[in-house]
């Protein structure tokens, strides 16, 4: 089933047409969900004993998965599924976000602990980098020296010759 315990759906046909709640319970087999708020029945009970009363309980029953859609950013979504590391993993066809929680904490969890092992490797390319820089620096600031000496000693012969 596209729709799981914890999703927050809208009904789209039936008496609750257009009400929006929670998924308590999904039923597979039947292709059923259990919505709170959604599809409230009346049921008549009898006294057990002496001191039970009875009368009339009023609670949720489960509405066929077709007749509700998954609830995202104030509008209903279809659901399709995608291939993410590996794993199927539920996405919303509008936004195209991942609907799947676990997932999504698995996947930040996992970026974290990539960051941090990646941290001390960054900061070993950067001194590496300095230190690959400093000789280069020093190479250039002494051609840039013999370039200048070059050049004034240029303009000396030439400036001796003209006379």
């Amino acid at each position: 089933m596209k729709i799981k315990k914890g999703d927050t759906v809208v009904v789209i046909a039936g008496k609750d047409k257009g009400k929006v709640g929670k998924v308590l319970e999904a039923y597979p087999a039947q292709q059923r969900v259990l919505v709170d708020g959604v599809n409230i029945i009346s049921r008549h009970t009898k006294p057990k004993s002496a001191q039970d009363k009875g009368g009339i309980i009023k609670k949720a029953a489960p509405i066929h998965v077709s007749n509700v859609m998954i609830y995202e950013n104030g509008t209903a979504t279809r659901v399709a599924y995608k291939m993410l590391n590996g794993k199927k993993v539920r996405v919303s066809v509008k936004s195209g976000q991942v609907l799947d929680k676990e997932f999504v904490k698995a996947a930040k969890k996992e970026a974290k602990a990539q960051a941090k092992a990646d941290a001390p490797k960054a900061k070993e390319t950067k001194a590496k980098v300095a230190k690959a820089e400093k000789p280069a620096k020093e190479a250039k600031a002494t051609t840039t020296k013999k370039v200048a000496e070059k050049k004034t000693t240029v303009r000396k012969t030439v400036g001796n010759s003209g006379k």
